[in-house]
């Protein structure tokens, strides 16, 4: 637990300064205005600072401090650090920058603060970080402009930018803060902890975050997934486009850039993902103002047909549904509205409608049970009264269980009425899209919530064998495998199509009369990445004519197209019809660890990039999804009269495959492509894998 980082009884800021200006002055001013705890300036050079008795270091302040600020200049920290050990601080905030930020020699000054931290038994924010807040005890332990409002989100940022830009935002609109952390280069604490610090605070109802990167991935996703049971957790995550640095070959490779692996942890551990700090604020206002909905039923009440249609289509686009109301509620709505007012959703109120005529429409549209929240439109009209109309939503909203989201649409207008819904904690945004966008994710949060987790299903397997074999690439230097390698899928329980691996044309011409027609042959090559680029695999022989003449040209295009690449004969596989193609692949993300991914496969998955993630390990509810979510699924259940395809084996081989990707990290990138998927109830077949190691 955290308590003293957020309520210390005294606080030493190490660095305090007499000058306006530097942060070692602001962070002083920041506690004298607001903190009542004892207050001790840390400075060599002065004997009191701001009325308050100064002292050299920590280890001379009589009593010591529960909670250490450092400002001082990075070379110095690492000192400071120490004598903060000695002193019995537990708790250190290093606002002080030059760190890992900074190049190899920060790098290695944020190691030694690190160690220093952990030899003594203290817990460090930062460094290079604007400080922290905590409205509860009054503790501004930062060089922000202003302390924060009184309230139920916690925010934690690695951006002190957003912080303080966050903070100005939320002070014009009358949001307040439980506490407000800035993480800075995460050396010590990081999102993790403070994740589960704020798990029980019970002056925290909503968790929201700026993200950059994430410590430790694996128990990030099982922190997340527990907390938000409990409370909501907002995250925006920047570097959307960055790409992994190191090189991939595969197809899973090259569509998994860093931004899907934080998609799948996100909607697995039921985090929900803001897209912008604009719709990240957004979503804190809903979340901290307004109940979750119990379903996704939404009504519209608008003053302006234009803004309800737009506000229609918006929820349509949303995953939200129209709520169908029950005639009780439109017999009530018939008897007060006027005759011109539209009764049905979106409820039409008309331009003149006075706010006794939006209280009616609010309440009696609240009461319908088919309702699960109410978005209400507000168009300045001549006649319209904003002001009144406002004071009447407040009322509504302080008697009510359901969700209510305002959109008063324009400009100076609607200034005294926004300021109105401000001062009731309740959400006014200036275009309907955001308010439907917000409601949206209240809704997705109740889903959330109830969602159970299922553990990933474990398989009898030959883990030993696999091993053994992936041993023996590793120290005979062979990082790439291919066809070869079947019998890692055999060991796990995933069908393989029936294979014969020749080195000559005698050989393959064998193989095929004791298979039996049609075949497929393909190249066996570990440097060939994708047979079919280069002229590597031929399909539908049927007699031994056909397969002379497929070695020989097959031979010739790879030496043409690969002249260097080492051919160590063909594979003969028994030919698969009736079936459709996928694609099963895994890339060990940097953060998140075995990212699965699943799409239509063959040639398709580079055209259509139409593909969905998952972190493994992972359930088969999540599987069963990550199937059903790719655009193209209905080609997999059957069009035009087809036969649906066996969906259960994919979802099967899918488990197998997060079962043994997370057994062997040492598998850097593994893919099944194509899986010949045959209609329901008669399975699937692997018909190719290639797969690429790491380790020593």
């Amino acid at each position: 637990m955290l308590e003293k980082l957020f309520d210390p009884a005294s606080v030493a800021v190490i660095g305090a300064s007499r000058t306006e200006g530097k942060v070692g002055r602001a962070v002083l001013d920041n506690l004298l205005e607001s903190y009542s705890g004892r207050i001790i300036p840390i400075n060599p050079k002065a004997d009191e600072i701001l009325g308050l008795p100064c002292y050299p270091t920590i280890l001379d302040a009589p009593g010591g401090a529960e909670l250490a600020v450092v400002v001082v200049p990075a070379v110095l920290v690492p000192d400071a650090l120490e004598k903060c050990g000695l002193a019995g601080v537990k708790n250190v905030v290093v606002i002080s920058a030059g760190f890992k930020e900074a190049g190899i020699e920060g790098s290695k000054l944020e190691r030694r603060c690190a160690e220093i931290v952990k030899e003594h038994g203290m817990r460090m924010v930062g460094p290079n970080c604007l400080g922290i807040i905590d409205t509860a005890s009054g503790l501004n332990a930062s060089f922000a402009a202003s302390m924060a409002k009184k309230g139920n989100i916690a925010m934690m940022s690695q951006s002190g930018a957003i912080c303080t830009s966050t903070l100005d935002w939320a002070d014009a609109r009358g949001v307040g803060f439980s506490k407000f952390i800035s993480l800075g280069n995460k050396a010590d604490l990081s999102e993790n902890d403070f994740l589960l610090e704020m798990e029980d605070d019970e002056n925290t109802a909503v968790i929201a975050a700026y993200l950059e990167g994430v410590k430790d991935g694996p128990k990030f996703m099982e922190i997340a997934r527990e907390v938000s049971r409990k409370k909501p957790v907002i995250v925006i995550k920047s570097g959307r486009t960055a790409v992994g640095s190191r090189a991939v070959s595969s197809h899973t490779g090259t569509l998994a850039g860093s931004d899907e692996a934080y998609n799948a942890a996100f909607s697995q551990s039921n985090v929900i993902r803001a897209d912008s700090v604009e719709q990240l604020m957004d979503y804190i206002r809903a979340f901290s103002s307004q109940p979750i909905p119990d379903g996704r039923n939404i009504a519209i009440i608008t003053n302006a047909g234009g803004l309800g249609i737009l506000t229609a289509d918006a929820c349509q686009f949303a995953g939200l549904s129209l709520s169908s109301f029950n005639e009780d509620t439109i017999g009530k709505l018939r008897g007060k509205l006027p005759s011109a007012a539209s009764l049905y959703n979106p409820v039409d109120v008309l331009g003149d409608a006075r706010p006794d005529i939006y209280g009616f429409a609010i309440e009696t549209i609240l009461d319908d049970p088919n309702v699960d929240g109410v978005i209400l439109l507000t168009s300045p009209q001549a006649m319209t009264e904003i002001k009144s109309i406002a004071e009447v939503v407040a009322k509504k909203c302080a008697h009510t269980k359901k969700p209510i989201l305002c959109s008063f649409v324009g400009g100076t207008r609607i200034e005294e009425g926004e300021a109105i819904l401000n001062r009731h904690h309740i959400p006014n945004y200036p275009f309907a899209e955001r308010a439907v966008a917000s409601m949206a994710a209240l809704c997705d949060y109740g889903v959330m919530r109830e969602h159970e987790y299922v553990l990933p299903e474990k398989f009898d397997v030959d883990k030993e064998f696999v091993s053994s074999l992936l041993r023996d690439a590793i120290s005979n230097g062979r990082r790439t495998l291919g066809l070869e390698s079947f019998d890692i899928l055999r060991a796990y329980g995933i069908p393989v199509v029936e294979t014969l691996n020749v080195k000559t044309l005698q050989g393959a011409l064998d193989a095929c009369e004791n298979m039996g027609y049609p075949v497929v042959m393909k190249v066996l090559s570990a440097d060939i990445s994708h047979k079919t680029d280069v002229g590597g695999v031929r399909i539908g022989l049927e007699n031994a004519d056909d397969v002379e003449r497929a070695y020989l040209t097959m031979m010739s295009d790879v030496r043409r197209y690969m002249p260097h690449a080492v051919v160590s004969g063909v594979q003969v596989q028994k030919m698969i019809t009736g079936g459709k193609e996928v694609i099963i692949g895994m890339n060990r993300d940097v953060q998140f660890g075995p990212l699965l991914m699943f799409g239509l496969g063959g040639t398709y998955v580079e055209v259509l990039k139409d593909v969905s993630f998952s972190v493994a390990p992972v359930g088969v509810d999540v599987l069963k999804k990550m199937v059903s979510s790719i655009r193209t699924y209905p080609i997999l259940t059957g069009v035009r009269g087809e036969s649906p395809s066996d969906i259960a084996s994919i979802v099967d081989t899918l488990c197998r495959v997060s079962q043994l990707v997370s057994d062997f990290p040492e598998i850097l990138e593994f893919e099944i492509n194509p899986l010949m998927v045959l209609p329901e109830g008669q399975g699937c077949v692997a018909m190719d894998i290639r797969l690429t190691l790491g380790g020593e």
